[in-house]
């Protein structure tokens, strides 16, 4: 259990190459070269992420096995701690970047997307926030379908500055 610190966490998830390598660990533990290699990336790179998110508690090691020409492989697994992360500066762009990462290598017609303008009160406001909130927690909460496809979802909602009306004088 690593120590509670909340910044170290916010510098460990302000990374769209880390918040990649915690999705690809979601399903499935995945070595150091297997990450690698499914972000085209140099293992050298990945590992340095890899300890820090593993440092942070948002990865866990798992038993180490052999490759396939009997060297010593770690697989990691993530643990889901960067579910529950409060915000921090940044955090939704890092968010939003990995996002598009991996939009980017689906196939389009894979691909839902919807985008929609509306006007609610206050009252309105805080009840869509509260069933997303709590919609997202019984996905996270969740046992993996084991034969399910694996899907990502990224929500967002923000006020609507450039449909506000505009004080007369500014």
């Amino acid at each position: 259990m690593t120590e509670p610190d909340p910044d170290a966490d916010a510098r460990a998830l302000a990374s769209t190459l880390r918040l990649r390598v915690l999705r690809l660990c979601l399903d499935q533990a995945l070595t150091n070269r297997e990450i690698a290699e499914r972000l085209g990336k140099n293992p050298a790179t990945i590992l340095h992420h890899v300890r820090t998110l593993v440092d942070r508690g948002f990865l866990v090691a798992e038993p180490v096995r052999r490759g396939a020409r009997g060297s010593r492989e770690v697989p990691y697994r993530a643990t889901g701690k960067s579910w529950r992360m409060p915000p921090f500066p940044g955090k939704q762009q890092v968010m939003v970047n990995a996002f598009l990462e991996e939009l980017a290598e689906a196939p389009d017609e894979q691909v839902e997307m919807v985008r929609l303008g509306v006007r609610l009160s206050p009252a309105e406001h805080q009840e869509l926030v509260q069933r997303i909130a709590d919609f997202f927690s019984e996905l996270a909460d969740r046992e993996p379908t084991p034969d399910g496809d694996p899907y990502s979802i990224l929500f967002a909602m923000h006020l609507d500055a450039g449909r506000m009306e505009r004080i007369a004088g500014e």
